[in-house]
């Protein structure tokens, strides 16, 4: 075969009136799933959690499976939605898995991008495979098969009146479960509401802290903040230079001075997260630990001091440093 037929094969394969509905379908499916996950307003219905669970649970499976048996004779129907559900939830941890080894992360954006660049190219795939397929071996959903077979199933002919209202009650007690189903997972009950709050060191990692230099340094950090309470919330950030004791008989330790260093307002969304460069500089060597403390909502009274302040924070962290004297 020679290039010109192999480039002439391809436009074929794509031409609009050669396009096989199911896997169409489930292109318009996964371009309305993304649709409703970055659109605003939509994002924040229930449709969101309807168009895009499937692409989780369903659509990355059957692409696949599409790409792989392209004809009728390889699997039949019940199979192929078996292994569109378990091939579904063995790709999509495993895209997760290669995203953790990127500097993208497993968040939302590259999720989605991921799983939109893998069911498209399996679809790209599918529907050039399908298309070499001889025409009476090529899988189509046999969609109208299938509704005068649950038709026959659910009202036969010869079926009593009393046969019919059954089945119509079964069938509305289904569609009812569907519904609530949906319902349940596209507004789920309220969980604990808290919030993350964390420091990160060098290249965004729990470790690599900014512990050992001169007083006066610039030194540079990562706070985060996590929402997880349910709604938008004005949190304040405040950061303090401490120089702290312990009194090993009494076993109690005590504030000795601390200095403000800085105080920022952070607005985050509900069920998102915010990080910022955090630059300070300790004043001198008599400091020993510097102090993060976040408050939701607003700031406590400014004549609460050391523990007191510390105490009426919504959360705390503390970093021990080692203060050295400037090279002159």
């Amino acid at each position: 075969m020679s290039e010109d037929d192999i480039y002439d094969n391809i436009l074929d394969a794509f031409s609009p009136e050669n396009l096989f509905l199911d896997l169409l379908a489930v292109f318009l499916w996964l371009v309305l799933a993304v649709v409703f996950i970055y659109i605003p307003y939509l994002n924040e219905t229930f449709l969101r959690i309807v168009f895009a669970l499937p692409v989780v649970l369903f659509i990355p499976g059957y692409s696949l499976i599409a790409a792989l048996f392209p004809s009728n004779k390889d699997i039949d129907g019940i199979e192929r939605a078996a292994l569109s559900f378990g091939l579904s939830i063995a790709v999509v941890p495993l895209i997760g898995l290669g995203l953790n080894y990127t500097p993208w992360g497993i968040r939302l954006d590259p999720i989605v991008v991921s799983l939109s660049v893998f069911t498209v190219a399996m679809l790209f795939i599918a529907q050039f495979r399908r298309y070499q397929v001889p025409g009476e071996e090529r899988y189509r959903v046999p969609v109208k098969e299938m509704a005068a077979e649950a038709g026959e199933e659910l009202f036969p002919k010869d079926q009593s009146k009393t046969d019919k209202i059954i089945s119509v009650v079964l069938v509305i007690s289904i569609i009812a479960a569907i519904a609530t189903t949906v319902f349940v997972i596209a507004v789920p009950k309220e969980g604990e509401k808290f919030t993350e709050f964390y420091i990160l060191g060098e290249g965004g990692k729990a470790a690599d802290y900014p512990t050992k230099f001169a007083a006066t340094e610039p030194r540079e950090l990562i706070i985060g903040i996590g929402n997880h309470e349910y709604r938008n919330v004005s949190y304040f950030v405040e950061t303090y230079a401490v120089s702290q004791n312990f009194d090993e008989t009494t076993n109690t330790s005590s504030i000795v001075k601390w200095q403000v260093l800085n105080r920022t307002r952070v607005n985050v969304p509900d069920n998102e997260t915010a990080e910022y460069n955090y630059q300070f500089e300790i004043p001198s060597v008599d400091y020993n630990k510097l102090e993060f403390l976040l408050f939701k909502d607003d700031y406590p009274d400014e004549n609460l001091t050391g523990f007191e302040r510390i105490n009426s924070s919504y959360r705390d962290l503390h970093l021990w440093v080692d203060v050295r004297e400037p090279l002159e």
